[in-house]
């Protein structure tokens, strides 16, 4: 089969695209799906370079990618949930980017759902959801929110205010008037970041969502007045340091598809945007790639095997 391989950590250009990739074959409960769709996201890059091991542990060689959309194609041992050419999303076990995979968590795709939609929602609609779960965040408080234009941002600040939290988001100013379209109040991060936000929440902030990663943390500390008990940090990699909770691990896959079946109804009710940067055929992965990890993408950016 058609996939993107790689045997050693380091840039975009240890990506290899081959074409005699073996097949995975599905063990007793899981589903190999036949891929339409791949979402590209930073923790692809940021484990080719081996940053994230201790959540990631690689085996070379490794099929990069988590998120996937497509069709069921074969069905191991015991599967009952699931038949041969039902649409799904999710997570693979094997690496999406390839034509097969096998899948971790897997959700029904709606018909209305796109496959680049389908594609879009798996990580960000997770790690959203279960940070905002994380720092406990309700109705009435206050989340400073880092990185709020990003994929995983955008997802996290619309679930926010639907459910009454005042949004403040840090992000590039071309990116402000897209973050006032989804609710929220939007600062331009950098030097002077704490007195912009007190500006825009003179009430307070209750809670930070760090989905950016770039030195935030010293003025969400300083921010919330030195308690570190409601930041939540999945960018900074020296959280530790800082005394600050990294989440980088996913949620049990029966509460995760919970969590995606709920989110692709918002979508195909149009009370969930994603927005698509841009899409690529799979042979230019490494080129994805290197645009996702330039920082300057707003939007998802999705891979077509």
């Amino acid at each position: 089969m058609e996939a993107i391989v790689y045997e050693e950590f380091g840039g975009p250009e240890v990506l290899r695209h081959e074409t005699g990739v073996a097949v995975p074959q599905p063990g007793p409960g899981e589903v190999r799906v036949k891929v339409a769709a791949v979402g590209v996201n930073p923790v692809d890059w940021k484990r080719r370079h081996g940053w994230v091991e201790e959540f990631y542990p690689t085996t070379f060689p490794a099929v990069p990618g988590l998120e996937f959309a497509g069709t069921v194609d074969a069905l191991g041992e015991g599967v009952s949930e699931f038949a041969v050419g039902d649409e799904v999303f999710g997570w693979t076990k094997t690496g999406a980017y390839a034509e097969y995979a096998i899948a971790g968590v897997v959700a029904a795709k709606p018909a209305a759902l796109s496959w680049e939609q389908a594609a879009s929602l798996p990580v960000a609609g997770e790690t959203a959801q279960r940070v905002l779960d994380l720092l406990g965040v309700r109705e009435g408080e206050t989340l400073l929110l880092h990185g709020a234009a990003g994929a995983v941002g955008a997802v996290a600040a619309q679930l926010a205010v639907a459910s009454g939290v005042t949004v403040i988001g840090t992000a590039s100013e071309r990116n402000h008037a897209f973050l006032r379209e989804l609710g929220v109040t939007p600062v331009t991060y950098g030097e002077g970041l704490a007195d912009r936000v007190r500006a825009a929440a003179p009430q307070g902030v209750d809670a930070v969502f760090d989905a950016a990663g770039h030195d935030t943390l010293p003025v969400s500390v300083e921010l919330l007045g030195g308690d570190r008990s409601r930041i939540v940090t999945i960018a900074a990699p020296d959280a530790a340091d800082h005394g600050i909770v990294f989440s980088g691990v996913t949620v049990e896959p029966p509460v995760a598809r919970g969590w995606l079946t709920a989110q692709a109804r918002l979508v195909t009710e149009g009370r969930l945007r994603l927005d698509l940067a841009d899409t690529f055929p799979l042979k230019e992965a490494a080129r994805a790639q290197e645009l996702s990890e330039s920082g300057h993408v707003r939007g998802k950016l999705v891979l077509l095997p």
